[in-house]
Order: C-alpha cells, then structure tokens, then sequence
C-alpha cells in the first residue's frame, strides 16, 4: 500500500511549514518501509478520511463531529511550550485591538467576531462556549465574520475590519515571533476553557505495531533535532483517547443549553 502523510494544521509561515515537513520526513523514514507520499491537498476532510493515511493532523472538533472510530485513530497530542498550553490541553486566546479598551467578556456585546473556519474548535466553538452564558435570545455579536484561518482574523482586528477573535494559543505564539506586525495591533483579554490539543490521527487501516512505531518516531523526531524543536515551541507527545476529546462536544451543548447554537 502507498501511505500517505501531512502535517497541515501550523503551517503559519513557510519557515515554520519547512520545520514541520522536516520532523515529519524524519517520522517517515523511521516508520514508514512501504511507500509514502507527502499529500499536498487542500481538501483536508477527505484527506483525513483516506484508508491509507499513515499519519496527519486535524482539529478537534472535525475528529469529534465529522470522523469517528471508524474513520481514523488518535496517535498523539503535542505538547507545546506557550502561553495557554499545559501538558497536552490548549486554551485559545480572546483577542482583541491592542488599543481598544474592553476589560471583561460582557463588553464585547454587539461587536464584529472574526472567526477562521465554522469547523474549528479553537475559532468557532471555544468562542461561542465562552460567550454564550452572555447571549441574549440567540445573539451576542453583531456580526461573525470566517475569515479562513487564525491569521486572517488577526488581520481582520488588525485592520478594523473585526473586533474580536478567538486564537488557537499555539498560532498566536507563532504569530507573535514571526508576525509581530501583526502581533503588535491586538492584545489578549482572556482564554477560553482549555481542550487537548490538535490530534494527530490515522487510518483505522494502520496497524497497531505502527501506531506503536509512529508515537516512538514521533518522539525520537523531538529529540532528534532540539534547535527545530525549539523554533516550534514543541515539548514532545502525549497518547489520548478519542473519549479525552468529549470536553469539546461538552462546551457545544453547553452553549446550546445557554440557547447560543451558532456563532452570532
């Protein structure tokens, strides 16, 4: 069978996407002694499904929305060194201009969200949970606005064409060293309640004895090269289960409960 690989979700530059192709050719050559192909694809929900996906990453509201045990497996969770991460659970960071002034959640009533993909926990759900207990028949924003990615909401607060964002904690850190920029134009209110972070999944066709090889090369990849390590702010892997992941399908009930549905 020919494999197939990406890891596509922090590609934030094409400096910091050369490293993470880098740690993944190294977790291909320990693991991978049938062919594999680097998948360029941008249609990520079928490349996610793919019966011969050796290895690649997704979010983890498609893993618990979209997929299922049946579809893909987790392998393991980063753990990163940034603000808003402890161990493998991640906060995103509610952003906002750097001059405005709003001190509390409450004060962002009726004010242009921008949030990056309608499937993303990180900029859709983890905002809605945290706004919802404000909402008011439905509504606690005048406007959401997608974007398409955590940094095009940042540039949307940057340039005033949005007021409020949610930030997968992990881009922000990224952004603030390479984009600073666009780091100096917002500033942080608060986090969200934390989930574990960004999975990353296999087939169900991958056998477990390279599930085993993946998390040990994965591991040995961290090691292996401790200044791109560094540049990506990754401590190494932890192994969860799709069950550690229910805390996101939690705070969309919660919110539901709180009759805040969508994003609005």
């Amino acid at each position: 069978m020919t494999w197939i690989a990406a890891l596509p979700m922090y590609n934030v530059t094409p400096a910091l996407a050369d490293d993470w192709r880098a740690l993944l050719a190294d977790v291909l050559r320990a693991v991978a002694s049938d062919a594999c192909i680097v998948s360029q694809s941008d249609d990520l929900p079928t490349l996610w499904r793919a019966p011969n996906l050796l290895l690649s990453q997704t979010c983890g509201y498609p893993l618990t929305h979209d997929l299922n045990d049946a579809d893909v497996q987790v392998v393991a969770t980063p753990r990163f060194d940034v603000e808003g991460y402890e161990g493998a659970r991640y906060s995103s960071a509610i952003v906002v201009h750097a001059d405005a002034r709003y001190a509390s959640i409450e004060a962002l009533r009726n004010l242009r969200a921008a949030y990056n993909q309608d499937d993303s926990h990180s900029g859709m759900n983890a905002l809605r949970h945290t706004v919802a207990p404000f909402a008011d028949k439905g509504r606690f924003f005048s406007e959401a606005i997608r974007t398409g990615s955590h940094v095009g909401s940042l540039r949307a607060i940057a340039e005033r064409r949005a007021d409020v964002a949610a930030i997968d904690c992990v881009t922000m850190d990224y952004v603030r060293e390479a984009l600073p920029a666009v780091a100096r134009e917002v500033r942080t209110l608060g986090y969200t309640r934390a989930a574990p972070g960004l999975p990353l999944i296999a087939s169900r066709q991958v056998p477990a004895e390279t599930i085993k090889a993946l998390r040990a090369a994965l591991e040995e990849a961290v090691q292996h090269d401790a200044a791109r390590a560094t540049r990506l702010h990754l401590r190494g892997f932890s192994t969860l289960t799709l069950n550690d992941y229910d805390v996101i399908t939690r705070m969309e009930d919660e919110a539901r409960a709180a009759g805040y549905p969508r994003l609005a």
